[in-house]
């Protein structure tokens, strides 16, 4: 990312950082010594040779010798210098995009990211080196050979965690020619449409949630590093005839130049990169490589380019800095504002492979994306699907993914603060208060006499006196109590805060110290006893335990109740109370969101052939403007099953359950090695049944993973938990060429299922039938 995107984002998210603390290093730049407290931003081609911030730098062997600018005192070398040195200060190097700069470690001569962490040439090395990175290794592997260093352990962020998150774009859409031939234009009409389409969505979307979010999407142009102003002209001139609402000065450049560009008739001024997020007059930009890594822009929605094939690693790496959420959370069930469109009219089939691999795979600072589409079209809600199927699918409980660390008093304070925020519980956060107020007084009165035991021991420190007698040798030891000081009784306060939260162990501090006789003549002295008590409390068994079951059941009542009115609120608010249920350590169940908009494959391409139309499928619940559904299923007992399900008596229609993390995806969750993880079956099917509508889960199982089992146990205690929800919950499974059901429905099955060693036993036993 950019010195001034940084530094623009962590002012938006940090509020104890203070604008003054966060300094670019521009010429000019002379300071003997970094200040203590404050973040430097610096690009380190600014430490290259022909650089101001460091001309007339003299090392050990006169290093970078050469006069310096006038009123420089100290180089930016000299500074780094006097600062290790200085034994009061600690210098810290936060690398962002670790992997690049380290070169080969083999290679005498080092980089400069190298000489900073190694030092080299009177320059000591930086003593804490951080380094963040999409792909370590290369960091890692320069790491391994610096000189006198201590390397911690790596924290690793799981990447299905961030793409769960909602803060990376569901779907990146490619659309490519299916003909030879010069198409550009074709591509860039249909580029400034789907411009055109996002920015109607967006707009609908902001008046549809009346929360006063908007969004201003915006195209990235990509041109060669010489490119042809007549070609750029006439694509422009595209774009203007396309679009004739899009304001003439909406264009602008990020090359390297840093000039104003003409083409044609249009003239197209210079932007820094890092102002183009906010800056939403612009609307078109036109980039070279140059951003194509350390720069990310959210509401870049459209990207176009005229490079040629062989510049796949430029494309990939742009459209990596185009994933980011523009609202950083995703839109319930809108396909279209989840993804991120790229035209590529210069690339053939085999290029666009690479393409596709990279960004599923991920590296070289690219994250790992979802799902990559090539020519996709748009699904809508199926015109047939009647309101009752669609209040019988949202009803459906889909299950959140636990989150380690997460405290059932933090989640209930949150909570609490939303519904005031959004009025629909005038005081919660005084009656949470309260409520646990009074959990806290019932948990000590039943323990009174322990209670007593624990703040005595608070108030005093036991220790042992160990006393040798020189002459005879022989030892002896003494106990001594004393009396604690403040700091003792802090640290005591401090550790039952840790399991209370703070917040709350304020208030309730504050309680017990008006109970005290002494309140109403010395309060301050109360509030020094009130926190003893507190101390204490803290040492007795099982407070963590009771406390956090009383604080998720008022949590979980007041969502319960509220539930209704919280599903009337705009997306960004709902998404708020959906993160608030999910910070739990136990999977929490959500309501499924209703789809209004799928971008799905239509055709897929066998290696050197030519597109081949997926088959397509009556009664899904979204579909095309034919009524009909593309689907690549990956086995034919998958069809079966669908076939099998559409000439059930009642059917009426079926849904292809998304495998990515969405809203409107139904989640189950299952524990695989210690850890929870979510599971999303294949199909659910809506019937019709004496007027009624009712769901079913039929999902078909393969039995050659290794986490068959497991899924297959999530999915039996997701059963026996919304048997009432459901009319069916089946796992279908091949065995000897034959299809087997389970019916997770009944307890015997469950039962054989949580005590089963291998899953081919159940499907091969006599708990399982023949599907049919």
């Amino acid at each position: 990312m950019h010195r001034e995107q940084t530094r623009f984002r962590l002012m938006e998210s940090a509020d104890r950082l203070r604008h003054s603390d966060m300094v670019v290093v521009e010429h000019p730049f002379s300071r003997r010594k970094f200040e203590a407290g404050k973040i430097y931003f610096l690009n380190t081609q600014k430490l290259g040779r022909k650089s101001l911030l460091v001309r007339g730098f003299e090392g050990d062997d006169g290093l970078f010798e050469s006069a310096r600018p006038d009123a420089q005192a100290f180089t930016l070398w000299d500074t780094i210098r006097n600062t290790v040195e200085d034994p009061d200060l600690t210098l810290y190097l936060v690398l962002d995009e670790a992997h690049r700069g380290m070169g080969n470690a083999s290679v005498e001569r080092s980089t400069i990211v190298q000489r900073l962490i190694n030092g080299e040439r009177g320059i000591p090395g930086i003593p804490v080196v951080w380094g963040i990175s999409a792909t370590v290794e290369r960091f890692n592997t320069a790491m391994q050979v610096a000189k006198g260093r201590t390397r911690l352990p790596d924290v690793k962020v799981d990447s299905k965690r961030v793409q769960d998150s909602g803060l990376l774009k569901d779907t990146i859409a490619l659309d490519i020619p299916d003909e030879d031939g010069r198409l550009d234009t074709v591509l860039v009409r249909r580029a400034a449409e789907k411009l055109k389409e996002s920015t109607q969505g967006w707009a609908e979307y902001a008046v549809h949630q009346g929360s006063g979010e908007t969004v201003v999407p915006l195209m990235v142009f990509q041109v060669p590093n010489k490119p042809n102003r007549g070609d750029i002209g006439k694509a422009l001139d595209i774009i203007f005839q396309t679009w004739p609402e899009l304001p003439p000065d909406s264009v602008a450049n990020v090359f390297g130049e840093h000039a104003t560009e003409q083409f044609d008739s249009h003239s197209v001024p210079y932007i820094s990169p890092e102002q183009v997020q906010d800056q939403t007059w612009v609307r078109v930009l036109l980039a070279k490589d140059a951003i194509s890594t350390g720069w990310d822009c959210p509401r870049a929605e459209v990207m176009v380019s005229l490079r040629a094939a062989q510049d796949a690693t430029h494309i990939t790496q742009l459209l990596g800095r185009m994933v980011r959420t523009p609202l950083a959370r995703r839109i319930p069930g809108n396909d279209r504002l989840n993804a991120v469109d790229c035209l590529l009219p210069f690339f053939d089939e085999a290029t666009v492979r690479e393409v596709v691999k990279a960004l599923t795979d991920g590296g070289d600072g690219v994250p790992p994306m979802g799902r990559v589409l090539v020519n996709p079209r748009q699904m809508m809600p199926n015109p047939g699907v009647t309101e009752a199927v669609w209040q019988k699918f949202t009803s459906l409980p889909s299950q959140t993914r636990p989150q380690r660390g997460a405290k059932a008093p933090i989640r209930l304070t949150a909570l609490a603060q939303e519904l005031v925020d959004d009025g629909l519980l005038p005081g919660a956060g005084r009656k949470a208060h309260a409520r646990m107020h009074e959990v806290l007084d019932a948990f000590v009165a039943a323990r009174q006499a322990d209670f007593e035991k624990k703040r005595a021991a608070v108030r005093t420190v036991q220790g042992r006196t160990l006393i040798a007698n020189v002459e005879t040798g022989e030892m002896r030891d003494e106990s001594f109590s004393e009396e604690a000081d403040t700091a003792v009784v802090n640290d005591g306060y401090r550790r039952t805060a840790r399991i209370l939260s703070p917040d709350i162990t304020r208030t309730y501090t504050e309680v017990r110290a008006a109970r005290k006789d002494e309140a109403e003549d010395d309060f301050e002295e109360a509030l020094i006893e009130a926190r003893e008590d507190v101390a204490a409390i803290g040492l007795l068994n099982n407070l963590e335990q009771e406390f956090d079951s009383a604080a998720k059941k008022l949590s979980d009542d007041w969502l319960a109740e509220y539930g209704g009115q919280i599903k009337q609120l705009p997306h960004d608010r709902q998404e708020a109370y959906r993160q608030i249920t999910a910070l739990s350590r136990e999977p929490q169940d959500v309501d499924l969101v209703r789809p209004e908009l799928w971008i799905e494959a239509t055709a897929v391409r066998e290696a050197g052939g030519e597109p081949k139309p997926l088959p397509t499928y009556e009664s899904h619940l979204l579909c095309d403007e034919h009524g009909l559904y593309p689907q690549d299923f990956k086995s034919d007992w998958e069809k079966t099953v669908l076939r099998t399900e559409a000439q059930r008596d009642g059917f009426r229609f079926w849904y292809r359950n998304p495998g990515r993390p969405s809203q409107d995806s139904l989640g189950i969750a299952y524990r695989l090695d210690g850890d929870t993880q979510i599971m999303r079956p294949d199909f659910v099917f809506f019937a019709e049944v004496d007027g009624g509508i009712v769901a079913d889960i039929v999902d078909p199982h393969g039995l050659q993973y290794a986490d068959a089992l497991a899924k297959l146990q999530g999915l039996a205690i997701y059963a026996a938990e919304h048997a009432d929800t459901y009319r069916r919950i089946e796992s279908v499974a091949e065995v000897k060429g034959k299809l087997r059901v389970l019916d997770l429905t009944s307890d015997a099955v469950r039962r054989a299922v949580a005590d089963a060693e291998d899953t081919s036993s159940l499907f091969g036993g006599t708990l399982a039938r023949d599907y049919e």
